[in-house]
């Protein structure tokens, strides 16, 4: 512990008081302490002077041998474990500061849960030193033997993302899809037929089921290009550039552990992705005070906020001598669309080589109910979702509601949360389209269909999460303020249980050729 603390003066005050300071082992402390707290460039060169001035050439760099930054290698620090560290600090003073320096010196980093490198007890972590990463990684999920829709489109995106790299930097990186699974060979094979120009996959009959533990450790394996030379030679850098992760109830959890073994961030639920250059001047990502850097290749991961009429874009900047990659995300089904498939499409598919624990293994399935495959929103060309209006009259809502779909040569019924959660009363057949399994919304399907129409929707900022990014949104409700206004192409105010009759004969009678204008304009609803 050393006699000044660094991150409690201004880089002015601790000048003036290094000039008391004699000691050539002291000022390598403060040195270190600096480094590991706010690592201000000013205050590193002023502890460089004062150690000139008294004789040391300062031949380590800013106090850390040169090679010492190491991938697992990681340092506490006041500013991230505030209490924690002062507690620390007392208990070091009751010890042999010579003694417990060489213990830490000596101490392996310790195994925890079987990950090859530890994250409960780390606080912060350095980064590889001169780190080199390469490549755009995409995590296909796979179902019942089949890509999820969602891997296709990730696929897809991450094509684009690709070529136009290629024509912003002049450096043609990979798209590199990466699954697993008990016979997924062929999915891999599948995946370059969707935009990859690598699928590296595992295969191992006890993977048929989404496990946490064999997943997490099989992907961060594959991503720190560990494994036999014949499942590695293919590639030359340390870790990803980016990584993409799909936005379901396994890809948000993979996601999550992934990213944190690999010692980086994750941006979570985006909706549209773009690469470009960031000028930053905060001086935690600079280094020091009033210097602003122009970072190239970042990751631009937008994704709606908590209010859903508002996006905000996660940045996943590095830190100085601190690398944050990949730059991850999850996406949100729904948001992109696949590129056409394409079964002559060159690429490389490598089997991935690694051993799998036993221990990895130890919850077994022995049985198993398959449910109903469900209601798919995604990828029509129309949705028809029905809210609270139908309050009136909840079955003829609804049957109003189907006309209109059956009008139309590609479309499905979706409905709010409202409709899901009511106490109302269904007749008949239409009771079964009022389940949750057609809920759009946060918290339940994302689409983005080429004509939303909306009736009876007041339009909660839930419910815009799900259908925001459909390319013309009609809304029809009887309260000329509802919220939806402010988010619709089109607004008819009126009934739905008038409007919709209308609508379904015009576009069955082919008036309006799919343009909502001849309903929106041409009554007086």
């Amino acid at each position: 512990m050393t006699a000044i603390d660094p991150d409690d003066h201004t880089v002015d005050e601790l000048t003036e008081q290094l000039q008391t300071i004699d000691d050539e082992n002291e000022l390598q402390a403060i040195l270190e302490a600096e480094q590991a707290g706010r690592d201000r460039a000013t205050a590193r060169e002023a502890v460089h002077r004062r150690l000139e001035e008294i004789g040391d050439d300062g031949d380590e760099s800013d106090g850390v041998e040169e090679g010492t930054e190491t991938e697992g290698e990681y340092e506490e620090t006041r500013e991230d474990v505030g209490d924690e560290a002062e507690a620390d600090e007392e208990e070091a003073e009751e010890t042999d500061d010579e003694s417990a320096e060489t213990e830490a010196a000596d101490e392996e980093p310790a195994e925890d849960d079987g990950l090859s490198q530890p994250t409960r007890d780390k606080k912060h972590v350095r980064a590889l030193a001169d780190g080199d990463y390469a490549d755009l990684w995409v995590f296909c999920e796979t179902q019942g033997g089949e890509l999820l829709e969602v891997s296709k489109e990730m696929l897809g995106k991450g094509r684009e993302l690709m070529d136009q790299f290629e024509a912003d930097y002049g450096d043609a990186e990979d798209v590199v899809a990466f699954l697993m699974g008990d016979d997924c060979e062929g999915l891999a094979e599948e995946c370059i037929a969707y935009g990859a120009d690598v699928a590296v996959y595992h295969e191992d009959e006890r993977l048929e089921r989404f496990l946490h533990k064999p997943y997490t450790e099989i992907s961060a394996h594959m991503a720190r290009g560990e494994g036999s030379v014949e499942s590695t030679d293919w590639r030359d850098y340390d870790k990803p550039r980016y990584i993409l992760f799909p936005a379901t109830n396994n890809g948000r959890d993979l996601s999550a552990k992934v990213q944190a073994e690999l010692d980086s961030g994750l941006a979570s639920d985006c909706s549209d992705l773009f690469i470009e250059a960031n000028e930053i001047s905060n001086p935690v990502k600079t280094g020091e005070p009033g210097v602003k850097k122009t970072v190239e290749k970042v990751l631009h991961m937008k994704r709606p906020d908590f209010s859903g009429f508002e996006y905000s874009t996660i940045l996943c900047l590095d830190n100085p001598d601190r690398d944050f990659h990949p730059q991850g995300c999850s996406v949100i089904p729904g948001s992109f669309d696949p590129i056409e498939r394409d079964p002559d499409r060159e690429g490389l598919v490598v089997e991935h080589d690694m051993d799998l624990e036993d221990d990895w293994f130890r919850v077994e399935i022995t049985e198993y109910d398959r449910l109903e495959a469900g209601i798919d929103l995604t990828g029509h060309d129309v949705i028809v979702c029905l809210g609270r209006g139908i309050a009136d009259d909840p079955t003829e809502g609804i049957e109003l509601g189907l006309d209109l779909v059956d009008a139309f040569d590609d479309a499905e019924l979706g409905i709010t949360r409202g409709i899901v959660t009511s106490s109302y009363q269904f007749e008949g057949h239409v009771e079964q389209y009022s389940k949750e399994e057609r809920q759009i919304g946060e918290t339940g399907q994302v689409v983005a269909p080429d004509v939303y129409i909306a009736a009876g929707v007041s339009g909660a900022v839930q419910h815009k999460v799900g259908m925001d990014e459909s390319d013309t949104i009609v809304a029809i409700n009887t309260d000329a303020d509802a919220r939806i206004r402010d988010f619709s192409d089109y607004f008819v105010e009126g009934d739905l249980f008038e409007v919709l009759p209308r609508l379904t004969e015009a576009v069955e009678s082919g008036e309006t050729d799919l343009e909502p204008e001849a309903v929106a304009d041409g009554g007086d609803e």
